[in-house]
C-alpha cells in the first residue's frame, strides 16, 4: 500500500515525464556537476534532468481567396529568361523627290515616277530621185542612225508639210522627269514652308478655296507629326 502511494504522488509531482502528444516535441534539460547545460531529444545520461514538452511548430492553413473574376488567359508572348519579349514596328518616313522637267521646271513629288507621258515621235523620209516637185529629195538616212526624236522646238511649234526630206509622226514615246530623293531633314523643311504658304494664302482665299487648304494643311500636319518629330 505505501508503495502505490509514493508511485502515485511521484506521478502527480512529475507531470512532464509522462509521454508526449503525437504532435508534441519532448526535450531533455541536463544540468551537468559543473554547471554546463545541454538540451537534447534523449535522456540525460548524468547529472540533474528536466523536461519539457514543446509543441510542434505547425503550417496554417491554406488561405483560400473566391472571386467572379476569370483568370486572365496565358500570354501568348514568348519570355526569354523571364522576361517579356515585345515587337515594336517603326515605319520609316515617306519619302519626297525633286523633279526637273524637259523645259527646266522644278517641282516636288512624293513618287519617283517623274510626271510619266506619251509624246508624238517624228521621224525623218528619203525620197528618191525623179520626186515630182519643185523641191529636192534629202538625204538618205544612214543604216545605224537614228529614226527620229521626240518632239520639241518650243511654244508655237508645228509639224512641217510632208515633203521631200521632212519629218513625219512615227509613233509615240513615254518620257519622264528626272528625279532624286530629298534628305529628311530637307523634307521637313519644305513641309514646313509649305504650311506657312498655305496659311498665309487662307485669309485671302474664298469659301471654296479655304475647304481645299484645309484639307492640305491637315495632310501636312499629320506627316510632320509623323515624320518630323521624333
Amino acid at each position: 500500500m505505501n508503495l502505490t502511494r509514493t508511485a502515485l504522488g511521484l506521478c502527480l509531482l512529475l507531470p512532464w515525464s509522462a509521454a508526449p502528444a503525437a504532435d508534441d516535441v519532448r526535450v531533455y534539460r541536463c544540468v551537468a556537476s559543473n554547471g554546463a547545460v545541454a538540451l537534447q531529444d534523449k535522456p540525460c545520461s548524468n547529472g540533474r534532468q528536466e523536461v519539457r514538452d514543446l509543441q510542434r511548430p505547425r503550417d496554417p492553413p491554406p488561405r483560400v481567396v473566391s472571386s467572379d473574376t476569370p483568370p486572365p488567359p496565358p500570354s501568348a508572348t514568348p519570355a526569354i529568361g523571364g522576361r517579356e519579349v515585345r515587337h515594336v514596328y517603326i515605319q520609316p518616313p515617306q519619302p519626297m523627290y525633286e523633279c526637273v522637267s524637259d523645259d527646266g521646271r522644278r517641282y516636288t513629288s512624293d513618287s519617283n515616277e517623274g510626271n510619266p507621258r506619251w509624246v508624238p515621235l517624228w521621224t525623218s523620209i528619203w525620197l528618191p530621185h525623179g520626186y515630182p516637185g519643185g523641191g529636192h529629195p534629202g538625204p538618205r538616212p544612214s543604216i545605224g542612225g537614228p529614226v527620229g526624236r521626240p518632239i520639241g522646238g518650243g511654244a508655237g511649234y508645228r509639224p512641217p508639210t510632208v515633203g521631200v526630206g521632212v519629218e513625219i509622226p512615227a509613233g509615240s514615246v513615254l518620257v519622264r522627269d528626272t528625279c532624286h530623293a530629298l534628305p529628311q531633314q530637307e523634307v521637313c523643311a519644305r513641309l514646313r514652308d509649305r504650311r506657312w504658304e498655305l496659311d498665309r494664302r487662307y485669309n485671302s482665299a474664298l469659301q471654296s478655296e479655304r475647304t481645299t487648304i484645309s484639307t492640305e494643311q491637315r495632310g501636312i500636319d499629320a506627316r510632320l507629326s509623323q515624320d518630323c518629330e521624333r
